[in-house]
């Protein structure tokens, strides 16, 4: 086999490594995220709104690098659970704008413990994730489509 060929092997795949352990890091979080009543991408976009909120939803799709349209049933959903709120914006009524309820913002102290239940699973620190983390800057950048 040669040098070339060894470059083709699965194992040696950047994207393969990527694809599975972010697959694998989904179903890390789902039991962790279970009694919170969330998925992992409704997880996502609480974090964001626990961030800022309101927002628009426009806005709330660029930082979860994920279309409008990929955005919007997951907010609906999470807008039937009671923890956020959409309305038209009274300045632009296109605009639709996001807010947490109080149960939304309440639910911020439930998930606190989040990251550390999921660092405990994998047995890792606060500097090694974030060395992980930043280590994929160079994969995780907006996508120009999205931005």
């Amino acid at each position: 086999m040669t040098a070339s060929d060894d470059l083709l092997r699965l194992e040696n795949q950047l994207c393969f490594a990527l694809v599975t352990a972010a697959r694998n890091v989904v179903a890390l979080y789902r039991p962790i995220l279970e009694p919170l009543g969330l998925t992992h991408p409704q997880y996502l976009v609480m974090l964001a709104l626990w961030e800022r909120a309101p927002r628009t939803l426009n806005d709330l799709a660029v930082d979860l690098a994920m279309e409008p349209a990929t955005a919007s049933p997951l907010v609906k959903r999470l807008e039937a659970e009671g923890l956020v709120a959409r309305q038209r914006s009274s300045e632009d009524e296109r605009r639709l704008e996001i807010t947490l309820t109080a149960a939304g913002s309440a639910l911020r102290d439930r998930a606190i413990d989040v990251p550390h239940q999921v660092m405990a699973a994998v047995g890792m620190g606060v500097d090694e994730i974030a060395a992980l983390r930043d280590g994929l800057g160079p994969f995780a950048g907006r996508r120009p489509d999205l931005a």
